[in-house]
């Protein structure tokens, strides 16, 4: 009879290297994308696709002021939502489709969106997800 009690951790693991190789070929893909769009459509492009790389991040602006009463890592909780909804990568997504298949084509809302997406694929790639209420990071 065999044990079983290095499985369960193991294959945790291999499941987790797995996910955030899988985040960070994302990642690379959406920053490739924001590049080209950034070459082939100018400098505006280029400059919303590198603002919404960062502008996922800049969430925590909402509550400066609580920053130093919180715990290392913690967010404070009224920043959470925002950060949270930045930070779904269902959201760009979302806007995406709509986009490709709207009537509006400006070039620089995809190249922002494709920002936004790689932002999130990083921050995945990277084990950093959604927070708690609490402002934590999620288990």
């Amino acid at each position: 009879m065999t044990s079983t009690t290095n499985v369960t951790p193991t294959l945790r693991t291999a499941t987790t290297v797995a996910r955030r190789t899988a985040w960070l070929a994302g990642a690379l893909f959406w920053t490739a994308f924001a590049v080209l769009e950034g070459v082939n459509h100018g400098w505006l492009a280029g400059a919303l696709a590198l603002l919404f790389l960062i502008l996922p991040d800049l969430t925590f602006l909402v509550a400066l002021d609580e920053a130093p009463r919180m715990a290392k890592g913690q967010l404070p909780p009224r920043a959470v939502p925002y950060y949270n909804a930045m930070h779904r990568a269902l959201i760009p997504l979302a806007l995406l489709v709509t986009y490709t298949f709207g009537p509006v084509a400006w070039p620089p809302a995809f190249a922002a969106l494709c920002g936004w997406l790689a932002h999130i694929s990083y921050d995945r790639a990277f084990g950093y997800g959604l927070r708690t209420k609490e402002g934590f990071q999620r288990g």
